[in-house]
């Protein structure tokens, strides 16, 4: 049955709710709601309060160790674990992006009904180096597919031939009526040699024409605004090997040892020292926590023979971006999102008499 004005999230099945008729917007994520503005002034603690508070308090430290297009590599030192993955958790769901948000379906033959369609249409990452322009919808009255609300595109693919087509993110055209605007496409499109991500195959005569408005949002919302594919992070390990029990153990012993440490062939984590028959070493951040040397040692009655320390103040981070962003600026944003909140935090205490120092 036609119901006009109705706004369906994407996450809900495409059998628990009815589809629309030609004309009707059908939502790409989930509804509005009526949040309040998450824009809020930036006011930094006074210095000298924090340090009256907390005269022993460590100043975290970053150290990148490689930084490419899609993927940073970094080294976070001098914190617990508390910042550390608040850091991660922010970069995952508070890192503003850009995406599809309202689809409007005006013909729909395909074998995939609106909601499934808007749904893939969602997920489909968009180039986002314009979004600290634009503002979240529920901010700003300018019209959805006008700046900076939202960003229009359409797309109309009809099969003519006998053979099935595909329809991708290569056949969504940009409709914006400025530089910023005209800025958003779908990731794969400056890659020359990729066919685009998939959105439907159409059968013969079958045909999709709809209009899109992609919109500001972040993950917390709905994960097609999280701009990363991973961020994963782990203790720095710190490995001390027992020279006198490895002593003990003969040459066909201590490669069988060797061999139990080494989770990756390009890799190793330790090694023989051919002069001294000692066991060095080499890369302790190879080694992946499994533990595989431990039960070996246990088996063959040598426990004991190394001990893993997990330094609590040393954190590995690995992030890959999904192409949205470069990794750098995910890090650099979500690190802002962290100081607003704690400022925010900051100032309201201070607003109800609760002073910071006390």
């Amino acid at each position: 049955q036609e119901r006009k004005g109705t706004h369906w999230p994407c996450h809900r099945s495409p059998l628990q709710a009815p589809a629309l008729s030609a004309g009707h917007w059908a939502r790409a994520a989930r509804p509005r709601a009526a949040a309040p503005s998450r824009r809020a002034a930036r006011v930094r603690a006074p210095t000298g309060a924090m340090e009256a508070v907390r005269p022993f308090a460590r100043v975290p430290k970053m150290s990148v160790r490689s930084l490419t297009d899609d993927r940073m590599e970094f080294v976070l030192s001098q914190t617990d674990t508390s910042v550390a993955n608040a850091l991660r958790r922010t970069m995952i769901a508070e890192v503003a992006t850009i995406a599809v948000d309202l689809v409007e379906m005006e013909t729909n033959s395909s074998a995939l009904n609106d909601e499934f369609i808007a749904h893939r249409l969602g997920l489909v990452p968009l180039l986002s180096s314009a979004v600290g322009q634009m503002e979240l919808a529920r901010d700003t009255d300018a019209e959805d597919d006008e700046w900076p609300a939202g960003v229009p595109f359409e797309l109309h693919v009809k099969n003519t031939g006998d053979q099935p087509l595909d329809v991708t993110s290569r056949d969504l055209v940009n409709k914006g009526q400025n530089d910023l605007q005209r800025s958003v496409v779908p990731v794969d499109n400056a890659n020359s040699s990729s066919a685009g991500i998939l959105i439907a195959k159409l059968g013969r005569n079958q045909e999709i024409k709809l209009r899109c408005i992609a919109r500001k949002g972040i993950g917390k919302d709905h994960a097609k605004w999280n701009p990363t594919a991973t961020v994963v992070y782990q203790f720095k390990p710190t490995i001390n090997i027992n020279d006198a029990l490895v002593a003990t153990l003969s040459l066909r012993e201590k490669q069988a040892y060797i061999e139990s440490w080494t989770a990756k062939p390009d890799r190793p984590v330790v090694r023989l020292n051919q002069q001294t028959g000692a066991i060095d070493v080499v890369d302790a951040e190879a080694y992946n926590y499994d533990e595989e040397e431990k039960l070996w040692a246990e088996e063959n009655g040598k426990a004991g023979l190394a001990e893993v320390v997990q330094s609590q103040d040393t954190f590995i981070f690995t992030v890959e971006s999904t192409g949205v962003l470069p990794p750098e600026v995910i890090v650099l944003s979500a690190i802002d999102s962290l100081e607003a909140k704690l400022s925010g935090l900051v100032n309201s205490m201070n607003m109800w008499g609760n002073n910071v120092v006390q």
